[in-house]
């Protein structure tokens, strides 16, 4: 898969324009979103609504396209990444498999408006269709907080175990000379023995034995209403393009 965002719809195909909508609804976790000028543009304006009503903590609102989607029925604890123990399916999701690598180089070229209180990142996590699938890759994760305007940024990638046994936590944000605010290529090269991850094409960090399973891409920004922040700007994740090779 390799999506340039070229015309004025997503690829509905490969992307669900909702973020994790079993722990809510479709109707609820929808994403504010525009494809032009051969950009992904996803944002989260002041009218987006509080993710699950308020129960995740901290509070967040978010914007996202994920590319692969399983959950149980209503009332199940099937699901993926559940935000804590016991959490119930709202609404059952029909299942979606867009796209789900499994090893390769994956890149994506995109630039960030953040707060001080938003976030932007790509992801990618296992479908968990089997239980102990649910690792997850972290190729860049910005947080606006971490940001030095024009100069520099904390880029968090690696590796979040959650309930694999298999995959040992290993999770970094080095501080890169880089104006996230600027178009950058994050990327990863992905083999059954390592992980490593790229900034414009220069190594940053490399984690071992890294999850053994097709994966799906997750691509959102978030605004956390409970931080504090007096900026108005409205966050902004700018995709260029997502490609895998």
């Amino acid at each position: 898969m390799s999506d340039e965002f070229d015309g004025t719809t997503l690829d509905t195909g490969t992307w669900l324009p909702h973020y994790l909508p079993a722990w809510s609804s479709r109707a609820a976790t929808r994403a504010t979103y525009e494809v032009r000028d051969s950009c992904l543009r996803l944002s989260v304006p002041p009218e987006q609504a509080v993710w699950c009503d308020g129960d995740h903590e901290p509070p967040l609102r978010v914007s996202a396209v994920q590319s692969g989607n399983f959950s149980g029925p209503a009332g199940s604890t099937v699901g993926q990444q559940p935000y804590r123990p016991g959490l119930r399916v709202r609404e059952a999701q029909p299942l979606f498999r867009g796209s789900l690598p499994h090893h390769g180089y994956l890149e994506m070229r995109a630039r960030m408006v953040l707060t001080p209180r938003s976030m932007a990142a790509w992801w990618m996590v296992g479908f968990e269709d089997d239980p102990a699938h649910c690792a997850e890759i972290c190729v860049a994760e910005v947080f606006g907080k971490a940001v030095e305007p024009g100069v520099s940024a904390e880029v968090g990638m690696g590796l979040h175990a959650f309930r694999d046994p298999h995959t040992r936590e290993d999770f970094a944000a080095p501080r890169l000379p880089i104006d996230v605010s600027e178009f950058h290529t994050y990327a990863v090269d992905w083999t059954p023995t390592r992980a490593t991850f790229l900034v414009d094409g220069e190594p940053v960090r490399e984690c071992p034995d890294p999850p053994d399973y097709p994966m799906q891409h997750m691509i959102a920004v978030f605004d956390f209403p409970g931080w504090p922040s007096d900026d108005p700007t409205t966050p902004e994740l700018v995709v260029d393009h997502l490609r895998e090779g």
